[in-house]
């Protein structure tokens, strides 16, 4: 059982399933939800986002006991679970993937490691893990470059399922996009903020129909949203590398011009103001983000 003990300030735990044309998993998904949070002794309610499906999926949700809240038109996934934010009654929040690759079982386990901290990430690294090989090398880099611009170890950026305290997540709200991005934007978001994020292993399945990620279009997405995330909450972190590197580079080019051959004045001075420009933007950056908080 679940001590409620353990979640201060939140009465519950709303769970919310974003839903896009999901027809072949909706269905065993919603009853692992409701069999998964049955086992705990926790106010609960579960909340079906359907986001402008046109296959069955609705009239699949229509004989669940579910609250279902319909888009008319496809939003997107993170408009699905702003919505369900939105309706949301309870303190914790939780959200899974309506595909069926995450495990609904881990919930309760998910529940019991928040404890303090503001995040609790079901993260997949697992020991059945089923990735696209297509996908491991763009999503390693990501996660390399994540790791290294917010200062913190990620296992892993995007999962899917996630509990996150209410009323942390409002204080982000603004800035967490309509599409698939939204978890990397929250995990960037608390993680460079200093909240404490829990990471736990779990098993990620093979999806059930067909996958929504675009594989170039959405890797470029994530490159540009974690640089702008960073750029928000951290942006010396990405100034201060490109200021150093042209400094080093124009270094370089001076000493071969003392001791081999006078030549590149007007390529060292470029890299060289350059590099202070950038490095007072970033500085710059810096004081404004630090004035705002």
């Amino acid at each position: 059982m679940i001590n409620k003990q353990k979640f201060k300030g939140a009465e519950g735990v709303s769970i919310i399933i974003p839903v896009y044309n999901e027809e072949d998993a909706i269905d065993d998904v919603v009853d692992s939800v409701i069999k998964a949070v049955a086992k705990t002794s926790y106010d609960q309610e579960i909340i079906v986002v359907d986001d402008g499906s046109t296959d069955r999926t609705s009239e699949i949700l229509a004989k669940k006991d579910v609250k279902v809240i319909r888009h008319q038109d496809n939003c997107g996934y993170g408009s699905a679970l702003k919505t369900g934010l939105r309706n949301s009654q309870y303190g914790l929040i939780a959200i899974i993937d309506a595909d069926g690759s995450y495990p609904s079982r881990e919930i309760p386990r998910l529940m019991e490691n928040l404890q303090d901290a503001d995040m609790v990430v079901g993260a997949r690294t697992g020991e059945k893990v089923n990735i696209p090989i297509l996908r491991k090398p763009a999503k390693y880099l990501l996660n390399k470059l994540a790791n290294y611009l917010s200062g913190a170890k990620i296992p892993d950026l995007n999962s899917g399922l996630r509990i996150i305290r209410k009323e942390v997540i409002n204080k982000y709200l603004h800035l967490l996009p309509n599409g698939f991005s939204f978890t990397t934007t929250i995990t960037l978001a608390l993680t460079t903020n200093g909240h404490l994020v829990n990471y736990l292993p779990i098993n990620y399945h093979k999806r059930e129909g067909r996958s929504k990620i675009r594989p170039f279009y959405d890797t470029l997405n994530f490159l540009q949203l974690i640089i702008r995330t960073i750029l928000y909450f951290n942006p010396l972190k990405f100034f201060l590398p490109i200021s150093g590197g042209l400094f080093f580079i124009g270094l370089i080019f001076l000493m071969y011009r003392i001791f081999i051959a006078k030549a590149f004045i007007t390529v060292i001075i470029i890299l060289f103001v350059s590099a202070f420009q950038i490095l007072a933007i970033g500085m710059l950056a810096d004081l404004i983000d630090k004035r705002m908080r």
